[in-house]
């Protein structure tokens, strides 16, 4: 034998046989998953997801005419969170104690838990219509009790069903696939090229959970999280309608999605390898260590190799496991995330609708625009830095603008910001991928000011006004 067919036989993997109904189990709850998570379908002027219809009739069901719902359930959650809390901190109780994922929940650090305290006081002034204005107006607390009432429905909605995507196989499956293809491109493993599709068809908060639950349980390294969650967790397509709409532009909405999306990939191509994404290290969770394992063995097909993968996840995926998980992310995302998008989402749009500090802030990039060729810069300047609060904040500032051009322009390059405070920016915080606010601000700059002259230049190619 030749010392390279030795070599060849040596490196030669038997498989490890997948049972037919291993096999039929990954198929099947795939195929839902590519459904419900990834295939576009007519609606309206526009086009959605099916969970997001999913998501859409759970809020008109939580919302009726004589009761809110999602908006008690929110003040419903911030409370038992803010007094177990406490209750924890004073009492030690047994029953938290005891229970990892309680003591976790319910120990939080000394900025948090003044967080939970804060949204406390706030969420009852908003939802009793008490107190100061600054805090019930719609546009500052009242905006957050809506973000948060959102945030129950999709919640209650993905908790459960984005194991289809994430427990079958179907991520080991196009990991292997498209590894060749995506880690090029945009630096991260095969498995997120379903993770990207999710997140770029799907609602932001909704695909900023995925990643980093892929992050916790040892998929993705702390770079790979940080770079999929800031830079595609985009908002839906009936999202981006809306935006649209709200300025002005919806007779050019697809022109309008086209030029966002080219925008979004060339900016997924720029930014992980710049500071301060390329800087945060490829290790893996601590807790959960490095799961993922995409190289094909010599001697094994890459679609063998890949099936194998997936059958074996899939045969590791019960209903056991997957109540599990989504009672997980029901108790992390209500008790943890909640308190603090009603705290910190009020305080920041209070700076931004009561004080000039944005404003202030914001000059460097009213010379900046106008150096771009964009009309009216520095009357809109603002609008630059407001969407790293929230993402319904610049549209509303551009919809009486009376310069069509630079209200759409504005329009594509906030969008393309994706790092929302709000929702994006605050479920990373509150994972255990490890960034922090100043890592969420400097890539939110980043990308507004590389996506400033790209929809600039790429609106005088493609679009007359």
């Amino acid at each position: 034998m030749k010392p390279e067919e030795m070599n060849e036989a040596v490196n030669v993997v038997e498989l490890k046989p997948v049972s037919p109904a291993n096999t039929a189990k990954f198929i099947i709850a795939s195929l839902v998953g590519i459904f419900l998570f990834l295939i576009p379908i007519p609606r309206g002027n526009s086009f959605t997801i099916p969970i997001g219809i999913v998501i859409n009739w759970v809020s008109g069901l939580l919302a009726t005419e004589t009761v809110d719902l999602a908006s008690i359930a929110v003040v419903a959650f911030i409370t038992i969170s803010a007094v177990l809390t406490v209750v924890n901190k004073l009492f030690k109780p047994a029953f938290i104690q005891k229970n990892e994922l309680l003591n976790k929940i319910f120990s939080p650090s000394p900025l948090y838990f003044a967080g939970r305290i804060i949204g406390l006081v706030i969420v009852y002034l908003v939802y009793f219509g008490v107190g100061p204005e600054m805090i019930t107006s719609g546009a500052t607390g009242g905006s957050m009790l809506g973000v948060s009432a959102t945030l129950v429905s999709v919640i209650l909605c993905i908790a459960f069903l984005m194991p289809l995507l994430t427990d079958f196989g179907i991520m080991e499956f196009v990991g292997v696939l498209l590894r060749k293809v995506v880690r090029p491109l945009f630096t991260v493993p095969g498995r997120s090229a379903i993770d990207l599709m999710t997140s770029w068809l799907g609602t932001s908060n909704a695909a900023a959970i995925l990643t980093t639950t892929q992050y916790e349980t040892g998929f993705y390294s702390a770079r790979e999280a940080a770079t999929i969650s800031m830079n595609f967790s985009f908002v839906s397509i009936p999202f981006c309608y809306v935006i649209a709409t709200l300025i002005g532009v919806e007779d050019k909405f697809t022109i309008f999605y086209l030029i966002s999306l080219i925008g979004g990939i060339i900016l997924a191509m720029i930014i992980p390898r710049i500071p301060p994404l390329s800087r945060i290290p490829d290790t893996y969770d601590e807790i959960a260590g490095k799961q993922i394992n995409e190289d094909v063995p010599q001697g094994v097909s890459k679609v063998k190799w890949a099936l194998n993968l997936a059958g074996h996840r899939a045969e590791t995926a019960t209903l056991g496991t997957v109540g599990q998980s989504g009672i997980k992310v029901y108790a992390t995302m209500f008790m943890d995330l909640i308190p603090i998008v009603m705290a910190l989402g009020t305080i920041i749009l209070i700076l931004v609708e009561y004080t000039p500090i944005f404003d202030i802030v914001a000059t460097p990039f009213g010379w900046y625009m106008d150096l771009c060729g964009i009309e009216g810069a520095k009357e809109v300047a603002a609008t630059a830095l407001t969407g790293f609060a929230d993402q319904y904040i610049p549209p509303l500032m551009l919809a009486d603008f009376e310069i069509e051009r630079t209200r759409f322009i504005l329009g594509c390059a906030t969008l393309l910001q994706i790092i929302y405070m709000s929702e994006v920016g605050l479920i990373v915080l509150k994972s255990r991928v490890p960034v922090n606010v100043g890592h969420l601000f400097a890539v939110f700059l980043e990308r507004t000011i590389i996506a400033i002259p790209l929809v600039t230049v790429l609106t005088n190619l493609l679009v007359t006004f």
